[in-house]
């Protein structure tokens, strides 16, 4: 009944023409030299889409995709086939998308409980002018598993960050193939582990696939798919954390380009150092952020569905999940695209 009526709805929203196809923005007229690309490339993010991958990614067959577990396992071979189906290649070379992350390493790191072998899933789209610099945007592959008999499924928590990257990456490589790829490089990266103390990203950045030090922002996707009590009246908002910690020019590029494209409101409460859910130092931006690696981490705020087996893809707002990603993508678009790489001129000493 869910899938029938997400189904319904998404058709709905066809037929008043909210949504534009994939392939019609490749029947746009030859372009001028001032054409916005950016615009032409996001569009190929849907609400419909978001929502096709969701209902998989988050459904019952991925077992709540508890870290090392057959349900995550599924979630990563899911993850790997759309990359592989789209063109779209792994850093590591071949048929390889997985940046294994062992058990001892993992058990190492964790009190969590006894883990198994695990993975993060890496994708990459080479910059044509700087391809040595890197964009990485995250979201964490995994959530809380089987507990009493029930699934939690992690909708939001973090399945919607996790088709958000699929959409960014695919918004992305459109532009490749239409010649007009980013000039910096692009690294999609889908951690393990957060759900059990931010493990894959903190093995990313103690064993990364490319150096730091050549790692221009982190663009961290953690629950965007919904809307939280502070909003119920208006929706059209996402909680920004981090943005201006480490960078000046970060924070700035964000806010304008914001206001450019999507106008959606910037709430910063939990960007508040006194802020008591500290949400800051809660997600896998931090291990970037501990490198001096600017960073924006991109929330919706949590709700009564937070870390429940109620976390379910027919509750998510697709509109604002794909306004949302379409505001990540305007701005890793941006960071990727501009002339001179940004700088982190707060960083920690």
């Amino acid at each position: 009944m869910k899938k029938i009526l997400f189904a319904a709805g998404i058709l709905t929203l066809a037929a008043c023409g909210s949504y534009q196809s994939k392939t019609a923005i490749h029947k746009t007229k030859k372009e001028d030299k001032n054409f916005d690309y950016s615009v032409k490339f996001a569009q190929s993010i849907t609400a419909k889409d978001l929502g096709k991958h969701l209902f998989t990614y988050a459904s019952d067959e991925f077992e709540g995709r508890n870290t090392g577990e057959p349900g995550q396992k599924k979630a990563v071979e899911y993850l790997k086939n759309f990359y592989k189906n789209e063109g779209i290649v792994s850093p590591l070379g071949g048929d390889d998308y997985f940046q294994e992350v062992p058990a001892s390493w993992l058990n190492s790191n964790s009190r969590r409980g006894s883990l198994k072998d695990s993975e993060n899933v890496v994708a990459f789209i080479k910059g044509s002018e700087k391809p040595d610099e890197i964009i990485v945007i995250s979201a964490h592959l995994d959530h809380e598993g089987v507990k009493n008999g029930k699934i939690y499924n992690g909708a939001d928590d973090d399945g919607s960050g996790t088709v958000a990257l699929l959409e960014i990456a695919q918004a992305f490589n459109e532009a490749v193939k239409a010649g007009k790829g980013p000039k910096r490089s692009i690294l999609l990266l889908h951690v393990t582990g957060e759900e059990k103390g931010l493990l894959g990203s903190k093995f990313y950045t103690e064993q990364p696939i490319f150096p730091l030090a050549n790692t221009v922002t982190n663009l961290n996707i953690d629950m965007i798919g919904r809307v939280d009590a502070r909003h119920k009246g208006n929706p059209n908002y996402v909680y920004l954390i981090g943005s201006d910690k480490l960078s000046t020019e970060l924070h700035t590029l964000s806010e304008d380009i914001n206001k450019k494209y999507m106008n959606i409101q910037l709430d910063y409460k939990y960007n508040d150092e006194n802020d008591p859910n500290r949400f800051y130092y809660r997600s896998d931006h931090y291990n970037f952020a501990k490198h001096n690696i600017p960073i924006i981490f991109y929330f919706n705020g949590t709700h009564a569905d937070y870390h429940q087996p109620t976390d379910t893809p027919d509750k998510i707002n697709y509109e604002m999940l794909q306004n949302r990603t379409r505001l990540v993508f305007h701005t890793a678009w941006e960071v990727a695209n501009r002339d001179q790489r940004i700088i982190a001129d707060k960083a920690k000493k």
